[in-house]
This record gives structure tokens, sequence and C-alpha cells, in this order.
């Protein structure tokens, strides 16, 4: 990290040629990455990745430059190289940093850079093994342990400095069966803002049971059956749907250019009256979690919509400045070498007041969705297909004979406005959020929900 007089330089020579605003993000990051796969070990990466990221606001516009040399002379140098982009008249700065405290905290037990790499090794070789003990159709088994050490500064023209240490654990299990030129496959991801106690509350054994199970049992299934139906979405699923169908559309940048569905519905009803979405980067152990977003505003709760109607996005202090609002803690960005730009952390649907007995007993027939698989969405229009991994038919009321094949397709404003009963529990999914080329890692969640129509691809 930077001193604090050297951050003051660096910021009042950005600003020399004028400017709104400035600021430096510092990254050291630490990262392991081990890939199994083909009953051998892939892949083992492990180093240091360290830089520097500086930014200049003006007019609603952002220059922005990086480097990994992390001395003085260069600093100046890239900070004066982006002073040149500003065209408004020369003023004087006096930056006065302070360093800011954060309202939350993350604790954890056991930091993966102090466990030996022998461990996590045969950490991935026993999930392989679990996996393809299983059963003879398991063909394809994948392993991929990976953990991450973070370290950032953020110092700001507005005489502030943020640090937070993040430490990233996960653990994933992709299992491929076939039989008779069938294939299914099984996908089990875990993992959080958490160290190598990770895997002390979930075994990646298990994961890769469950993986193996479930890419087995979806080759004897049936094809789904396709058409307009009710669909019982699980809490196990995760919460992709609502990642999609209305996290992306909620975010400043693509609502503020029109490039949103919800663009200009702020205080309109968008979603049934018993949906409130939340975005939350304060949870303890979630994957989006921090204590400073990528500008160095502290992680918050914020509440984007609320028994239905629409409250607000989910700004960086680049679009809240265009709109005159404050940031809501959404800026963040892969690596030093990208510019911040809003982002999810955890979003989710808040739990409701039914039972998910009671959810699936009042519905007499449809689809019963246990995990999702993949899906996309275009944030202009709402439309989104979503794959099923592990479907089930709803029969009288409980769950029947699994069905394989199934997607979802739909509006995601309609769909949101036809929900009809949430459940109480809350289940979270981990992921890899892509936007504008780079990734940063989210979890969302929703309860386990009622759709009473819905596209449901399948054999007709």
């Amino acid at each position: 990290m930077l001193d604090s007089e050297l951050l003051g330089k660096v910021i009042k020579k950005a600003l020399s040629c004028g400017g709104d605003y400035a600021d430096v993000f510092v990254e050291w990051r630490k990262p392991t990455h081990i890939q199994l796969e083909g009953d051998k070990i892939e892949r083992i990466l492990s180093g240091v990745e360290q830089g520097v990221g500086i930014r200049v606001i003006y007019n609603g516009k952002t220059a922005y430059a990086f480097s990994n040399d992390l001395t003085e002379k260069t600093l100046i140098e890239v900070a004066e190289t982006l002073s040149r982009a500003v065209k408004n008249n020369k003023v004087s700065h006096d930056i006065d940093l302070r360093k800011k405290k954060p309202e939350t905290e993350f604790h954890i037990k056991l930091p993966p850079d102090s466990v030996p790499m022998e461990r996590k090794i045969g950490l991935v070789k026993g999930a392989n093994r679990v996996a393809r003990g299983y059963d003879k159709r398991v063909k394809q088994v994948k392993v991929i342990y990976g953990d991450s050490v973070q370290r950032v500064q953020i110092a700001t023209s507005e005489g502030n400095i943020a640090e937070d240490e993040r430490i990233h654990t996960i653990g994933v299990v992709q299992v491929v069966a076939e039989e008779n030129g069938v294939i299914q496959t099984g996908y089990e991801p875990h993992g959080g803002f958490i160290g190598f106690e990770l895997f002390d509350e979930v075994s990646l054994e298990d994961a890769a049971l469950k993986a193996a199970k479930r890419a087995v049992m979806m080759l004897m299934a049936r094809k789904a059956p396709g058409g307009r139906m009710p669909v019982v979405i699980s809490s196990e699923a995760g919460g992709t749907m609502i990642h999609e169908a209305i996290g992306h559309g909620l975010e400043a940048d693509l609502a503020g250019q029109g490039l949103s569905k919800y663009t200009g519905k702020i205080g309109q009803q968008v979603a049934s009256s018993l949906v409130t979405v939340i975005d939350d980067a304060t949870l303890s152990g979630k994957r989006g979690s921090f204590r400073f977003d990528d500008e160095g505003t502290l992680a918050q709760k914020t509440i984007l919509v609320k028994d239905g109607v629409l409250l607000g996005y989910m700004y960086d202090r680049l679009s809240a400045m265009r709109e005159n609002v404050s940031s809501t803690g959404n800026g963040r960005r892969q690596s030093y070498q990208y510019r911040p730009i809003p982002r999810m952390t955890n979003t989710f649907i808040a739990p409701g007041s039914s039972s998910p007995e009671e959810v699936l007993k009042s519905t007499p027939k449809g689809i019963f969705v246990k995990k999702m698989g993949g899906g996309q969405v275009n944030t202009v229009t709402g439309d989104f297909v979503f794959d099923v991994q592990e479907g089930y038919l709803i029969e009288d009321g409980t769950i029947g004979e699994p069905v394989r094949g199934a997607t979802l397709t739909g509006n995601g404003p309609e769909v949101l406005k036809s929900i009809d009963m949430v459940a109480s529990d809350l289940g979270f999914s981990i992921g890899t959020c892509g936007k504008d080329a780079q990734g940063v890692p989210v979890s969302d969640a929703m309860p386990t929900i009622r759709i009473p129509e819905m596209v449901v691809g399948g054999e007709l």
C-alpha cells in the first residue's frame, strides 16, 4: 500500500488541469487456482499481482489509466498524462487525506494463504474420487479450488482513504454423465467471503456426490413437457432469475442510458406487492460482500424494490454524479486495470410469509425447479431464457418424477408482477458476474416462489 503523502501528490497532479473528482485505487492480490480434470491436476496457478489505477472525472466523463509500477516517478507521470485529458481551467486542489473506518466487519477463521498447497490438492482429489466412484455412467469430472487474498486502498480527492482486505474461497464440482447418447450435467459450487473454514461447513466431497447424483438422475428423467404452466422455483435453485431478470436492469449506468426495462420507473409498481428486492454488501460470508466498494464508499444495504414499487437503482460514483444523488456503494471493478462501474453485490428477493410446503401444496400441477442452470436476458426488453438443471413435475401439490431439458422463457417485469406466493426460506447461489468485459464475485438468492403461468420449453 502507498503512504498518504504520495497518494495526495498523485491526486493533486491528476487534477492539475482541472476536473471534478479524482481517485487512486491500489491493489495487491494473491490468488490460487487448482483445476483437476481427466483424473489429473491440469493447472495450478499461484502468485502475486499488484498495481494502481488512477481516475479523473470531468464533465460527466472519465479519464483512466493504470500501472503495475508503484514508484513515485511513474505514478506522477501517469497522473500528469491523465490531467491533460481534462479541458477545464487550471485550479488548485489541497488534498488532506484521512482514513475512513469501516462500518462492517468480517472475521476469517482460517486464512487460505496459511493452508499448505498439498492440503488444497488433496481436497480436490478427494472430490474427484467421490464423484467418479458414484456411478459408472459418470464420464467426466472437473473440480476447481480457488482462493484469493486481496488488499485494496482507495484515496479520493474528497480527502478520504479507505482500506479493505477481501478473502474469498471457492470450491466447484462439475460432473458429466452419459448413457445411450444422453448427456446430463451436475454442477455444485460453494464459496464466499470466507477462509478455508468453508470446507468445515460444506464438504467438497459432499458437493461432488450431490453433483454426481444430479447428473445421473437426470439421465433417467423423462423429457420435460412444454407449454404454459405454473412454475415453483425452490430456494435451493438460487437467485439466478432475480440476478438476470431485474438485477442488471437496476444498475444505474444501464438505466441512465435507457438500456433497461426499468428506466424512468422509480415510484412505479414493477413487481408483485409480495416482492421486495435488496442488494446488500454487508452480509457476513457472502461472495459479493466487502467493507468498502472499489471507490471507497462504505458497504451498505440498498432496498431497490419494496412491496413491488421501484425505489431506486444501484449507483457508482460517476452515475451518481450524473444524477446528483449519492453512490449506493456499488462501484466495483475486476482489478486495478479496470475502471469501476455499477455492479450488484448480494442481490435477493426478501423472504415472504408462506412456508415452502404451502407454496407446493397449493399448486396442483406444473414444474418444480430445484436447480437453475445458465441463462441470458435482454436488459432493454426484459426478455429472458433460463435452463433448468434439475426439475420435477408437480403432481397434486407434491413433487413428482424428474424431468430434463426444461427451459424457462419469459419477460422479467411481467414474471415479477405475476408472482403470487413468496415463502419464508432463502437460498443463496454464487457466481462471477460478467459485464463490460470484467467479472466480479457476486451472490444472489430467492425464497421459494410461485409463478402462476410461465412458458416452459420442452416436449410438446
